[in-house]
């Protein structure tokens, strides 16, 4: 069955277009709670959004869905993506639902499923809840609508939690942090976390208004958080974006430090405390080489997947690994949490700072990146990855980086573009490699 609405991460697309309706947003509701009420309990789903400004109309649409299925809501308010995933497993709901489009502009609105265990829903489940989209679904008798009421301690629930993933005697005292939240999720919790265990905390993104969520601020636009780092000399700056499931670094020289080098550090560290499961770390196809090789250094291995954390997620439950992400700055620890978690990936890295006593510059600068280079090429239609001169050039760069790198071509999972990667040690052969694939694929489509 073809994909109509979800994608690799939920479903996502432009408010009020296409499939990102208030319409939609209520037949979700009904789809997903007739197809997780199972025996005769009293079901409840748990709602949690970010700050976006089509969140109220997402959430109060979602409600009227599962309500009118005869399922409990529980409403969070604005909460990290793995704060909904958390609670859905304590409160032993059926289903948790973020209303979120992570890292997107405040225009875009999305809505992520997770199963009572609080894991993002298999393949199969997304299907079978698609199937059941295109059907007329039978509702609840009037004598068993669902309520819906709001929880007001779930932010302290998820700061009591988060605080959890490190020693009672760990402390933050000393440190002075910048920490950008995007405007968005984690506005309130994160700041409150990292001040109650002690630390100096200069927080920016904080001042949420629905239309200005990772607008200039967040993991993916670093400059206002290096401006405040070199502003106040701190010892490290923290990016988060819109649902906080997603972590960046910048140490106190304003260097960016991504998801490679934190999972480089997270996972050397637990493999020297025989903490470390899995005999390695799980990443994409998108990790640099030179994460992988640092691995091996320390007799570990770098399992990569499919881009997308859910993939990430699914190896690591295979293989039983604890650590996993992306180079993109979800991180992934199972002992800790069922989804990505910003804050708890940046409170190892603190806890790491405080016990090694090393600048951040110093601890988080685990390896060298091998030259790495992503060009992106658009095209109107058919399948240009099939045109006879591509697989040709990608034939020849595969030889050319023989031994020596890496290439991945893959097409986008949302726009009709051909994403071309290839990394290796000379990075003037890298540009050319890509560079020939891509005049390739501009000329088949």
């Amino acid at each position: 069955m073809a994909r109509k609405f979800f994608g690799t991460d939920g479903i996502r697309g432009r408010t009020n277009a296409g499939v990102m309706t208030a319409a939609t947003a209520m037949k979700v509701g009904q789809a997903a709670g007739t197809y997780f009420q199972r025996g005769d309990h009293r079901h409840r789903v748990v709602i949690g959004k970010d700050t976006r400004l089509s969140g109220y109309m997402m959430e109060s649409a979602m409600v009227a869905g599962f309500t009118s299925v005869g399922m409990d809501v529980v409403l969070l308010g604005p909460m990290p993506t793995p704060a909904v995933a958390m609670l859905t497993r304590s409160m032993r709901a059926d289903l948790g639902v973020m209303i979120s489009a992570s890292h997107n502009p405040f225009e875009d609105n999305g809505i992520k499923l997770f199963g009572p265990d609080g894991y993002k829903l298999s393949d199969e489940t997304e299907l079978a809840i698609e199937a059941l989209l295109g059907q007329e679904l039978d509702l609840a008798d009037a004598t068993q609508v669902g309520r819906a009421r709001r929880i007001e301690d779930a932010r302290g629930r998820y700061i009591h939690a988060v605080k959890g993933s490190l020693p009672d005697n760990v402390r933050l005292d000393g440190l002075r942090i910048v920490l950008d939240c995007a405007n968005g999720a984690a506005y309130h919790v994160t700041p409150s976390a990292l001040w109650e265990l002690g630390a100096e905390v200069i927080a920016i993104g904080v001042e949420p208004n629905g239309k200005n969520i990772n607008l200039n601020v967040g993991s993916t636009h670093l400059d206002a958080l290096k401006a405040k780092v070199r502003e106040t000399r701190a010892d490290i700056g923290i990016a988060l974006d819109g649902d906080a499931d997603r972590l960046i670094v910048v140490d106190e020289k304003c260097q960016t430090v991504d998801g490679d080098q934190i999972m480089a550090l997270i996972g050397t560290q637990l493999h020297a405390r025989g903490e470390l499961r899995g005999g390695g770390v799980v990443a994409t196809v998108m990790s640099n080489l030179g994460l992988e090789r640092h691995l091996n250094a320390h007799k570990l291995h770098l399992e990569r997947t499919a881009v997308g954390d859910r993939y990430v997620l699914e190896r690591m439950k295979a293989g039983g690994f604890n650590v996993g992400g992306e180079q993109s700055g979800h991180m992934i620890l199972t002992d800790h949490a069922t989804t990505g978690d910003g804050t708890v990936a940046a409170l190892q890295v603190l806890a790491a700072m405080v016990s090694s006593g090393k600048p951040a510059s110093e601890l988080l600068h685990c390896f060298d990146p091998v030259p790495q280079l992503l060009k992106n090429v658009r095209f109107a239609g058919g399948k240009p990855l099939e045109d006879k001169a591509v697989k040709q050039a990608i034939a020849e760069a595969e030889a050319r980086l023989a031994g020596k790198g890496r290439l991945v071509i893959r097409p986008s999972g949302t726009e009709p573009l051909i994403r071309v990667m290839a990394e290796g040690d000379d990075a003037g052969e890298v540009e050319a490699v890509v560079d020939d694939i891509c005049n390739a694929v501009r000329k088949a489509a």
